[in-house]
């Protein structure tokens, strides 16, 4: 039997302050009703990033302490990558003159919340990509996949962060070749891209393509409909399949391909 989405009195109201924003209605939504969940990996020299990536997240100390005048001051300088930790893939990220980070139209980083659970089938196989059989059967139980939503892949990957091996399947320094975790697969992001026009997608490991991809063929998929993609998302488990609203603000980066976020989400109590 087909069930009806499954949407909360909390993100209809969410959906009309973002649409149009009103200073009655915005008085009118009561986050005491809400959850807030993180969605993000904090950064530290623990922070996985891809194999290849040259470098890691660097943190130099300024000034703890003191200061002349007799103040207490703290500041640091932070070095990291664009692609590591919870961070967004910009469509050019795989895809030559589509939306950069700074491109990107802030309503996209905000939608309702769609979360397929595969962590099962995860377990099972590593390697597992999500297909479109998996999509339908949840629309079978949850209801169609709305226009503009952010579609998010719970495998349960993020409970091995930080260890680099057992998050990546392979922790060979400069080596991306011997991966092993699950994601998206390239004809489930094709049908996506196609039939349900998603804002964003995003997954609990490190990539929007599983590990063993060599081609890359989401990102190039997702990137050539300029939809962006959220890695290395936390806590997926704490959202309900349907009725939470993500907020996936990344650093603005001037033509960036990519970018650290930091993502939450709203559900109902």
């Amino acid at each position: 039997m087909r069930k009806p989405c499954l949407c909360s009195s909390l993100f209809f109201c969410l959906t009309f302050s973002v649409a149009r924003y009103d200073p009655a209605h915005a008085q009118g939504l009561d986050l005491t009703a809400s959850k807030v969940v993180d969605l993000s990996h904090a950064f530290s020299a623990e922070t996985i990033y891809w194999p290849t990536s040259p470098s890691g997240f660097e943190l130099k100390v300024l000034h703890k302490g003191p200061t002349k005048a007799g103040y207490f001051y703290f500041a640091n300088a932070f070095c990291s990558p664009e692609h590591g930790g919870t961070h967004l893939d910009a469509p050019m990220h795989f895809a030559e003159g589509r939306w950069t980070n700074s491109d990107i139209p802030v309503e996209r980083f905000v939608g309702p919340a769609i979360v397929i659970d595969v962590s099962a089938k995860a377990a099972a196989n590593p390697d597992y990509i999500l297909t479109v059989e998996d999509i339908a059967a949840w629309e079978t139980a949850h209801g169609r996949i709305p226009e503009k939503a952010i579609v998010l892949l719970r495998t349960g990957w993020s409970a091995r962060w930080p260890d680099k091996g057992a998050y990546l399947g392979d922790d060979t320094p400069g080596d991306a070749t011997h991966l092993h975790f699950p994601s998206f697969g390239p004809e489930a992001a094709a049908w996506l891209a196609k039939e349900r026009r998603p804002n964003l997608i995003g997954v609990d490991t490190a990539s929007v393509d599983n590990g063993p991809s060599q081609d890359f063929l989401v990102h190039r998929i997702i990137g050539a409909a300029n939809i962006g993609g959220l890695e290395n998302l936390a806590n997926l488990d704490q959202l309900p399949a349907t009725g939470a609203i993500v907020i996936a603000l990344p650093m603005k980066i001037e033509k960036g391909s990519g970018g650290p976020a930091r993502i939450i989400a709203l559900t109902p109590r």
